[in-house]
């Protein structure tokens, strides 16, 4: 005698294949499903798609984005506006530090770029190098561990630069830190170009 085979609601079977197949694309995700529920309908399949995206209960991943080089890649503001930002604001902290006068009021935005420079930036190009994958932080997450890593890494690097010719001194640190923050984030942008690359580029 068989045992009578319990059909699991649709929804529940989209969510569970998606977090066990891990499927590149909504079509892919398609035919799993339908493997279980061979009498599935595709209307009804999107629709069951569009509400568990618009609860929040299902994320979905664009398309990755077809580019031919690891530059092209660089203009895509929708994967590198924070890429763009950190570079923007390293450069723009160098220039309030050697251009800007010390004088009030001007010398308060010198303090703001400063303390972010100092204690964000570092840590935050790190996050970014460390986890490549858009989903496996939340944008607290993210900023917390940047602030933490920031703290950790700064007073390191001053304490190497005490054993070096130049020492504890201006230009030493904002060289270091800006090199560091930059190759750092850099690394981060191929990183994940690189995994750009390697995603099938199938349509949904």
């Amino acid at each position: 005698m068989k045992a009578k085979r319990v059909e699991i609601p649709l929804k529940e079977l989209i969510t569970q294949r998606a977090k066990a197949e891990n499927p590149h694309t909504v079509r892919e995700l398609f035919e799993i499903v339908r493997e279980r529920q061979p009498t599935l309908a595709e209307d009804e399949f999107i629709q069951s798609i569009k509400e568990l995206k618009d609860t929040g209960t299902l994320e979905l991943e664009l398309p990755p984005p077809k580019v031919d080089s690891y530059l092209a890649y660089l203009t895509l503001r929708s994967e590198n506006t924070w890429f763009h930002l950190v570079v923007v604001a390293a450069l723009t902290t160098i220039v309030a530090i050697y251009i800007l006068p010390s004088t009030y009021p001007i010398v308060v935005f010198r303090w703001i770029l400063g303390s972010v420079f100092v204690l964000f930036l570092p840590g935050y190009a790190t996050i970014q190098a460390l986890f490549s994958g858009r989903k496996e932080l939340d944008d607290i997450e993210r900023f917390a561990l940047s602030v933490g890593l920031s703290l950790a890494i700064t007073p390191l690097m001053g304490l190497l630069l005490n054993y070096t010719p130049w020492g504890i001194r201006l230009d030493p640190i904002v060289l270091s830190l800006s090199i560091y923050t930059l190759g750092t984030a850099t690394i981060a942008t191929l990183a994940r170009y690189s995994l750009t690359s390697k995603r099938p580029t199938e349509g949904t």
